[in-house]
């Protein structure tokens, strides 16, 4: 079943529950006026006939000649019974009814009760009886036809079915184009994610305008599109400039290996220089295809995310630095923080500065690093950042002119922007005065 199907059928129901019970209410309020108005004129009549006593009808020639009823109306029979339920007096046209005499009828003569009303039916028809006390042990009966209640009624039951109906029919209807006109912008969704999914085109937008739920989640939709088209983007960078990237010491490698294949070079020392440019590419590559690694890996989604001292990771990449740039000078001012990220990505972040500090400071020189609250702060006292680079040093595989002599993946800043990004933070780039550079790393502080 279609939803829009069940958008009508809901709606044809829903409306239809609604005029049957609206009806009802309505059917009651009508038969209680009508049983009340025609109680009324039983009552009203009773006790005029019990009091003045038979006299002509002014509908059938006026008081002054004619017929004598003596309920005085010719629509309303009436007759007197005593305390044994017989008739002893009625209107001479009608003649007695013995059988619309009831018990409550008799209890109303003997007095043992004030008054009586109820619904009789006999071969003549249907009729509504209401007796009062007349005389000492003598009862008047009147009694009037239900005819007209009766018809009435069922024209009102007929009309109120109608009624339901007729707002049934109609509510399905209205259920149809309602559903038609919700539907369309589900059905325009639906027809961009089956599009999308035939296509794999990640350009596809939606493009739905309003404030509404539907609007709401064609925006998430389109939203969503556009993550997955940058990340695909991304992804396709990636693989292409790791690629190229790969080719360089790959193709290196190739050419030394098959030198030394063939036995080449000839002389020991050059056959030495060989051998260490080798070692130097399989070092490149080595720190390529780890940082590839590191920038591809979502390390997030499986490793645990808790309170880290910020000073404590910065002082342990310190002296991992020390260790391999001997010739720099690490200055170390670390005051405790405590951030909040996965501890392994946040050590390489900042190894990552320390190193990109440590690699460009002249021998000799001087790195400086800070920790204050979230904040890690490294500066180096080497060339510094040209102007025109300084817009992609964060880019992946990027590196500078004066830097292709120097190792490195160029992916070095582009793994720290990512992990700081990916806590909240972010990474910067700062001329510093008297030359160098200065990044700082900053991060959430842990509450």
């Amino acid at each position: 079943m279609s939803f829009r199907l069940r958008v009508t059928i809901l709606t044809a129901s829903a409306v239809a529950v609604a005029a049957i019970f609206a009806g009802a209410v309505m059917y009651v309020m009508v038969q209680q006026q009508l049983e009340a108005a025609f109680n009324d004129t039983l009552r009203t009549t009773a006790n005029t006939a019990r009091l003045g006593g038979p006299r002509p009808d002014d509908r059938f020639g006026g008081r002054g000649g004619g017929a004598v009823f003596l309920s005085g109306r010719a629509d309303i029979f009436a007759q007197i019974v005593d305390g044994s339920g017989s008739v002893v007096g009625s209107d001479p046209q009608v003649g007695q009814s013995p059988e619309l005499v009831t018990t409550d009828v008799v209890a109303v003569a003997n007095g043992q009760k004030a008054d009586a009303i109820a619904d009789v039916t006999t071969a003549k028809g249907h009729f509504r009886v209401y007796a009062v006390p007349f005389t000492p042990g003598r009862a008047l009966e009147v009694a009037r036809p239900l005819t007209e209640i009766d018809a009435a009624l069922a024209n009102t039951r007929f009309a109120l079915l109608g009624l339901a109906v007729s707002a049934a029919v109609f509510a399905a209807l209205l259920g149809a184009l309602i559903g038609r006109a919700a539907l369309t912008p589900l059905r325009r969704l639906s027809a961009t994610v089956h599009e999308v999914t035939r296509t794999r085109d990640l350009s596809r937008r939606v493009a739905m305008t309003g404030n509404d739920e539907m609007a709401r989640l064609a925006a998430s939709f389109d939203a969503m599109l556009t993550a997955l088209e940058a990340s695909l983007r991304q992804q396709r960078q990636l693989v292409a400039d790791a690629s190229h990237e790969l080719r360089t010491p790959l193709t290196s490698l190739r050419t030394n290996l098959e030198l030394l294949a063939r036995g080449q070079p000839t002389d020991a020392a050059e056959r030495q220089q060989v051998l260490i440019e080798l070692v130097g590419q399989m070092e490149r590559l080595s720190t390529l295809v780890t940082d590839l690694i590191d920038l591809a890996r979502d390390e997030e989604a499986t490793l645990p995310i808790e309170d880290i001292r910020l000073d404590e990771v910065v002082a342990d990449a310190v002296t991992d630095m020390r260790g391999r740039y001997p010739q720099v000078r690490f200055d170390a001012t670390l005051d405790a923080a405590t951030v909040r990220g996965v501890r392994p990505r946040i050590a390489r972040a900042v190894t990552n500065l320390l190193d990109n500090a440590g690699k460009w400071s002249p021998a000799g020189g001087v790195v400086e690093v800070a920790v204050r609250g979230g904040e890690v702060s490294v500066r180096d006292h080497g060339p510094g950042v040209a102007p025109e680079d300084a817009p992609r040093v964060f880019d992946r595989f990027w590196r500078a002119s004066n830097a292709r002599s120097l190792p490195g993946s160029g992916l070095g800043l582009s793994i720290v922007k990512e992990v700081a990004e990916s806590h909240g933070g972010s990474v910067t780039l700062e001329q510093a005065s008297g030359g160098g550079a200065r990044f700082r790393l900053r991060l959430a502080a842990s509450s």
